[in-house]
């Protein structure tokens, strides 16, 4: 969940982390530092809160250096201090580190190095890495055949379990410095005499955009200008140069308050992204040609799973009932989190799919690798190139969607939501769906980017409704068949952003209990977007609620009669497929303006990060 940066080159190092950290701050923001090497003497700076607290400490505490490494925290293993932020030293003062990720077995490994005579200082796990570093670094011979930095680093993550990606310096290695990952996304960056690590390339891309993403178990030596990778069974690795293509400018505010109310507005060009070269007009279906299945395969398909955590878990309940619908296809949703523990039955003919906007997200990786251990096929829906996710499925589908920096998702859900749609098209095509019915649904498709421009430009209308509910301190999202999932998703995005508690439910199910709930100072937010036989229930329950004291909030097709309630948000009339994604927008700019009213952090909502890269 940590960001990590450093770097080793020609320019002075603390102000290139500096900036690298603060594009990386959506990671992590609790607390952050940096250390450099100078002359074999570590320097450091570090500061609780976010990159600003450190920028101005930096001011006033210049660290000299050409490398250097930089981090930027989301407290796992103690609270947030200056003790316990990152980079973190070996008790002898050899070494520096900075690491994302959790070291499970801390506790015994600290146990082992307190009997040996190392002393802690925080509360970490991390520091007990450092310090076994150390420990192998003092017991390797000097002069060795082995390298003996890389063989201190090597031992020593040998004995660790659980996740990191890391970036260690050694005061005695002047302009050397060794990473390595497990779980924890590293990605090496290759510039004109100069090198980069870093957990997300948007950190570096002002500098290079040729990397090499690090598979688990790797470690990467930098000497100089130079590197070289090997596992950790010292097998040499063949570095995969790529370039990367994400434009800087799409990291930067642009004129925008907050990343979130950006990347709202960005959801036109994203939807475009996601649909461009993936219709086939003559055919009337879609094409994704990176599921790497033959029409044969696709239709021996008889169930799919979807495994997914967070936002990402409610783009499946939307696709679970897109499959469904137009593929006839029985469809699983499953937390991640739950499958990867699960003895679930599978089969040869079940399809597991997962979502990941990161590419990174822990449990879900590690639901696709336990599934593909039991030969299952795993396809993957993701919007990071060179992810863990991507480059582990069997095939996938890339979202295009451009960096999302806001913690918050915003136009990744709606991007997986359109791409679930094609999905669906493809499928449907291959068996029953009539021509007729896939021209209709292309169309659709075709017609969302206006149509979600039309609504965003309802944003100060939808203003005006959350300065009536911004001191509310409970609400209820209700809706029916494919807007329950949105209800769901509108009442997260509510709790990232604004703190307020907010539950989603069925519109049904309030009867059965959640009906308790309802008071003047619950307010109800009701997606009553469904085809008519649907919307006429959805509005008994309307009614229901508004009978006992609830004041409503409707979202509704135009022209639709709607009845009794105290505001209402209009989106335009279109196809069952694109609804879910029209209805999400309202209640993506609702629960942004209300965390603007009650002064919340929108982009850095408290205790939460990106990247979900820890259990």
């Amino acid at each position: 969940m940590c960001g990590i940066a450093a770097y080793l080159g020609w320019q002075q190092a603390a102000a290139i982390l500096a900036d690298a950290l603060r594009r990386l701050e959506y990671r992590g923001y609790d607390s952050a530092g940096v250390a450099t090497l100078n002359n074999g003497e570590l320097h450091c700076c570090r500061a609780v809160g976010t990159i600003s607290a450190l920028q101005k400490k930096l001011i006033g505490k210049p660290l000299p250096g050409t490398m250097g490494i930089g981090h930027t925290r989301w407290a796992t293993h103690g609270s947030v201090t200056e003790l316990n932020t990152h980079p973190h030293f070996s008790m002898d003062g050899k070494f520096a580190i900075v690491h994302n990720g959790v070291v499970e077995n801390f506790a015994s490994i600290r146990e082992f190095l307190s009997l040996q005579g190392y002393n802690f200082y925080s509360e970490t796990d991390t520091e007990a890495l450092v310090n076994l570093i150390a420990y192998h670094y003092a017991k390797e011979p000097e002069n060795a055949t082995k390298d003996r930095f890389l063989e201190s680093v090597r031992k020593s993550l040998l004995h660790v379990r659980g996740a990191y990606g890391i970036a260690v310096i050694c005061c005695e290695r002047p302009m050397e410095m060794i990473g390595a990952r497990n779980s924890s996304q590293l990605i090496l960056g290759i510039g004109k005499d100069e090198l980069f690590l870093s957990s997300d390339v948007a950190s570096f891309t002002t500098h290079t955009r040729d990397v090499v993403f690090l598979n688990d178990n790797e470690l990467v030596h930098i000497k100089n200008d130079s590197f070289a990778i090997t596992t950790l069974n010292m097998e040499e690795v063949a570095a995969v140069r790529q370039q990367v293509d994400w434009d800087t400018v799409a990291v930067e505010l642009n004129g925008y308050p907050h990343f979130m109310l950006k990347e709202i507005f960005e959801q036109p060009h994203a939807l475009e992204n996601a649909i461009r070269g993936r219709i086939e007009n003559d055919t009337a279906t879609a094409h994704l040609g990176g599921l790497q299945m033959t029409a044969h395969e696709l239709r021996g398909i008889n169930r799919i799973i979807f495994c997914a955590c967070g936002t990402a878990w409610c783009a499946c309940l939307v696709a679970e009932y897109f499959i469904e619908k137009i593929a006839r296809i029985p469809v699983e949703v499953e937390y991640a989190s739950e499958f990867r523990y699960r003895n679930a039955p599978l089969d040869q003919k079940t399809l597991l799919i997962v979502i990941s906007q990161s590419g990174e997200t822990v449990d879900t990786l590690a639901a696709m690798r336990e599934a593909q251990r039991r030969g299952i096929r795993v396809l993957a829906i993701t919007n990071c190139v060179g992810s863990a996710i991507a480059r582990e499925a069997n095939g996938g589908i890339y979202q295009h969607s451009g960096p999302e920096i806001g913690v918050a998702s915003t136009k990744a859900f709606t991007s997986q939501l359109c791409i679930a749609a094609l999905l669906a098209l493809q499928l449907g095509r291959l068996r029953d769906l009539s021509e007729a019915d896939g021209m209709e649904i292309i169309g659709a498709l075709k017609q969302l980017p206006a149509q979600v421009k039309s609504i965003l430009d309802q944003s100060s209308h939808i203003q005006a409704i959350a300065e009536r509910y911004q001191s509310c301190t409970d609400m209820i999202f209700l809706g029916r068949q494919s807007m329950f999932p949105i209800a769901l998703e509108g009442a997260l995005k509510l709790k990232e952003i604004s703190y307020i508690h907010a539950e989603g439910y069925p519109a049904a199910e309030m009867k059965h209990g959640p009906i308790a709930l309802i008071a003047p100072q619950c307010p109800v937010l009701c997606l009553a977007c469904n085809e008519e036989n649907i919307f006429e229930k959805t509005l008994s329950n309307i009614q229901e609620v508004r009978a006992r004291g609830a004041r409503t909030i409707i979202i509704a097709r135009e022209g639709s009669p709607i009845g009794v309630t105290d505001d209402v948000i209009w989106i335009p009339p279109a196809h069952d497929v694109t609804i879910p994604i029209l209805a999400t927008i309202p209640v993506q700019l609702f629960a942004y303006h209300m965390g603007i009213l009650r002064g919340c952090s929108v982009d850095k909502p408290r205790h939460l990060a990106k990247s979900v890269t820890v259990e």
